[in-house]
């Protein structure tokens, strides 16, 4: 970039429900945060602003923010912004001294060539990372010249989703310090009417709140206005410091005088279905509860402090009952019961006395749920009318009874059998939300972490608030086939009160006046309905917004196709999974938006090495940073350079070695010969093989070969390993090793990392070091640990194309059940050597091995061990099996040739 700038971007792209604001310098705080009073170190925030527009439900939000350098020299700057997880980026630019840097999305692969810098300076970069319960962060450094300014714009959207009657806007202010012009301006447009809007500040006292937040509405237009002056922004009179930090929340609803709402725009549909004045339909609910040993202590005590308050909001005509589950299952009734007061005294008396007890039977626990309301559908007819539902709370994973999560997936699935919806919550950071996400999405419901804190009780209960009124079953809403495509999710096991279902789909060139919406449900009694457009009402709304609603139509129906796309992927394996994805690319790509299979480039702003920045929405179910621990997201650290192998202490003697390198040689290190054994595997390129397989964990290491091209005429075409997949099932943790890229969970659209970079990647039980430019280690807790070694092509190399190399540094925590071309060798095995005398070569040595009930030729031989020094190796001493390890290893070679690297 431009020296004359004097810019440097260092980027963590981190996303979130709330906004943190804040543009500051960098210097002169140990955490990171800086001290901050009116003027920092000659920098100030001249303006901040925050313009939220809400179009039916689709909000746009941009954030702009001036920083003003006032000093003689370079200053480095922070600008900060939180938002909703729910949320996607659409645009940022940058301005400073009259040059602007603009984002570009791309797909992440794209992007990642581009900028695949893992730390730089010891900051984090192009990473994104959860920030609370509901947010991600965005952080940008930008260094700025003396006496200038630059200009910060972040545009980003979002759905808003009706929870409990209402919608909510919430933006969290942080700007840690004075600022000359600040202003949020929420104008909201509701063709339906708005019925109601408030806005509190959580940092400001309720009497200031009246005078410095203007709000008012009318008709299909309201509007929140929060513009203090410096001074009413001062923490005190005489205070240099802000008093601005916290939450800054608009709440609103529409009228609800019709019973539905559609809107049309540029050839898309947008259906709103929230009706009111319906009764309450009874239900039957069975609460399933993880007492396993795990949940000792505040869990426990939280979660029957919400069963007991939800036992006493029961309506009487509820039937009910309770599973718990540990090693054993055990119900409270093993039937519904109604909810009667003496029930409901007997079931708050069971919960004060249950005591926690062994591992986590989740599959049983589920089953035994599921069972007794099928049992009640069949044997009592009268409460087939109410509406079912199954509520699950686990804080870990399954130990007990069955463990495979396939096979709970398809246990639960094929017993429930759509009949109603299975709500689960995840209590804790180690429990797998991801495996409970794909659990309910199946069964018609939905998962949610419950997160270990104070209000842990308050979450449970807010979480069955939601749940609690149905007022319709099987809902349907219909449109004419020929008229419209591409439709979103238009079928609903329940509908609750307080909610909404919403619905977008395309219509059909010409094929508005045939276009309508039927509704089928079941309440009290069977529920139908017809809505249709309103044209003359539609080009009123058309030249109240204009431009505006016919973009949020439109763009509404590609935020919620996108997210569908994104959480129906989970579910997904092989085929079916890339055309998903590839859909959910394209259309993310269509409609510039960063979701988790594109990043944002910012064009003509680089580093020192020349390397755009990226902007990158965090893994599916990522957790904060301070929360995480070593648990199940990926973090990234900076490291410097390490002369050694890994962090792990490890030290490996001269011949002590096994692994697999070069053409492919494999070395297997016999520890109680202090000798090695060595063989070949001759096969074609493309040929995946099993190097390392433990069934009882599943962790696997496969390897696939490349071809390496003859230099001359009649010379034999060489292979070697040019691309590696470890994964370890239990985690979700795959990681796709190449000589040019380093790539965490391929499938799911993961970060990707070069061999240029130097950092630090933790998942759950996996701990991944890429030394820059050499080698990485893959450690996993109670398993092994494991080097990838680079080879790079060099001048008056034998070998035209860079290849990888894969040694074992520890395995003796693997099971003995492990096998694979290297790890049946784990363990210890016994051969004897006999015969030595001339072979063939004179040079050198044959003799005769017995090895596995096998007797064999072997050569002694020299092979080379690359595990230290990539380029020229160390040489081992070895005896060489041929034929491709006949007899050596177990079965024959291509017993070992699998189907794909995972």
């Amino acid at each position: 970039m431009d020296g004359t700038m004097g810019l440097r971007a260092l980027l963590c792209a981190y996303l979130a429900s709330l906004l943190v604001l804040q543009a500051m310098p960098t210097q002169g705080s140990p955490t990171g945060r800086p001290k901050v009073s009116k003027a920092v170190d000659g920098v100030t925030i001249r303006s901040l602003k925050v313009n939220c527009k809400v179009t039916s439900r689709f909000a746009h939000y941009v954030i702009t923010s001036q920083v003003v350098n006032s000093a003689n020299e370079a200053k480095e700057v922070a600008f900060d912004v939180e938002i909703p997880k729910t949320a996607f980026i659409s645009d940022f630019a940058i301005t400073a001294d009259g040059n602007a840097f603009i984002g570009d999305i791309k797909d992440k692969v794209s992007a990642w060539k581009q900028y695949r810098k893992a730390a730089i300076s010891g900051e984090n970069a192009g990473l994104v990372r959860a920030s609370g319960r509901t947010m991600e962060q965005f952080t940008i450094h930008l260094t700025i010249g003396p006496r200038s300014k630059a200009t910060f714009r972040l545009t980003y959207e979002e759905v808003l989703k009706r929870k409990l009657k209402q919608y909510d806007i919430v933006i969290k202010v942080k700007p840690k310090q004075l600022v000359h012009h600040f202003e949020i301006d929420v104008d909201i447009f509701e063709p339906q009417g708005i019925s109601k809007l408030d806005a509190q500040a959580s940092f400001l006292p309720k009497e200031l709140e009246s005078q410095l937040i203007k709000k008012s509405f009318s008709g299909k237009q309201g509007r929140v206005l929060f513009r203090p002056t410096v001074g009413q922004q001062q923490s005190c009179p005489t205070c240099s410091t802000s008093l601005l930090n916290g939450d800054f929340k608009v709440t609103y609803d529409v009228n609800r005088d019709q019973l539905c709402e559609l809107l049309v725009a540029n050839n898309h549909f947008a259906h709103f279905f929230a009706p009111q004045n319906l009764t309450n339909l009874n239900k039957n609910v069975v609460f399933v509860i993880d007492i396993s040993t795990s949940m000792e202590g505040q869990k426990v005590k939280q979660t029957k402090e919400a069963l007991l308050k939800i036992l006493g909001d029961m309506r009487p005509g509820d039937y009910f009952d309770l599973v718990l589950f540990g090693s054993e299952v055990q119900s409270w009734r093993d039937s519904l019961v109604k909810a009667s007061p003496a029930n409901l005294r007997a079931a708050q008396d069971f919960v004060r006395r249950f005591f926690l007890a062994g591992a986590t039977n989740l599959n049983g626990g589920l089953l035994r749920g599921i069972e007794i309301l099928n049992q009640a559908h069949g044997s009592l007819p009268e409460l087939s009318n109410h509406a079912s539902v199954l509520i699950m709370l686990t804080d870990g994973e399954p130990t007990e009874g069955v463990t495979d999560r396939a096979q709970i997936l398809k246990n639960v699935h094929n017993a429930i059998r759509g009949r109603f919806p299975l709500y689960n919550l995840g209590f804790g950071h180690n429990v797998d939300l991801n495996f409970l996400e794909i659990m309910s999405m199946e069964n018609n419901g939905r998962a949610q972490r419950i997160y270990e804190d104070h209000d842990a009780t308050q979450q449970l209960q807010g979480f069955y608030d939601q749940v609690a009124s149905p007022l319709l079953v099987d809902v349907e809403l219909l449109y004419p086939q020929d008229t419209v495509s591409a439709l979103t999710q238009h079928r609903h096991k329940q509908y609750y009160e307080g909610s909404e279902i919403m619905v977008a789909g395309r219509i059909a060139d010409h094929k508005l006046g045939s276009f309508k919406a039927d509704v089928l449900a079941r309440g009290g009694q069977e529920f139908k309905a017809t809505c249709l457009v309103d044209e003359e009402e539609m080009k009123k709304l058309l030249q109240e917004r204009g431009h505006m609603l016919e973009n949020h139509v439109e763009r509404l129906w590609a935020y919620l196709t996108i997210q569908e796309l994104l959480a129906k992927r989970m579910k997904l394996q092989g085929k079916e999974k890339a055309e998903v994805t590839a859909k959910a690319l394209q259309m993310s790509l269509a409609y510039q938006f960063v979701t988790p299979l594109t990043s944002m480039t910012i064009r003509g702003m680089a580093d020192e090495d020349g390397l755009e920045p990226v902007i990158d929405k965090p893994p599916e179910d990522s957790l904060p940073l301070e929360m995480l621990g070593n648990r199940k997201m990926f973090m990234l650290s900076a490291l410097q350079p390490s002369p050694t192998r890994s962090s792990s202490n490890i030290q490996q003697l001269p011949n002590q070695v096994t692994g697999v390198d070069t053409d492919p040689h494999f070395l297997i290190h016999v520890p109680q010969k202090e000798d090695t054994l060595c063989f070949n595997i001759n096969e074609e390129p493309g040929v995946v093989l099993s190097l390392v397989q433990d069934p009882d964990t599943g962790f696997s290491v496969n390897g696939q070969l490349i071809g390496n091209k003859a230099s001359s005429p009649g010379q034999q075409e060489g292979t070697y390993f040019g691309r590696l997949g470890i994964a370890n099932p239990a985690t979700g943790f795959q990681l796709e090793v190449t000589p040019q890229n380093i790539t965490l969970n391929p499938g799911s659209g993961g970060p990707m990392f070069s061999w240029r970079d130097q950092a630090s990647l933790r998942q759950h039980k996996v701990v991944v070091t890429i030394n820059r430019r050499r080698n990485l280690v893959v450690s996993v807790e109670d398993g092994g640990t494991f080097e990838v070694v680079l080879h790079r092509v060099w001048k008056g190399s034998s070998v035209h194309q860079d290849f990888l190399g894969f040694y074992v540094l520890d395995s003796h925590r693997m099971s003995a059940r492990t096998h694979g071309l290297l790890g049946q060798f784990f363990h210890p095995f016994d051969y004897k050597v006999s015969d030595p005398h001339p072979g063939s070569d004179p040079t050198k040595t044959d003799a005769t091995m017995v090895v596995k009930s096998h007797q064999l030729t072997v050569t002694r031989g020299l092979q080379k061990d690359y595990s230290k020094d990539p380029r020229h190796g160390a040489e081992v001493t070895c005896w060489f099996v041929h034929n491709n390890g006949a007899g050596l290893i177990d079965g024959v070679y291509t017993d070992y040739i699998v189907p794909d690297i995972f």
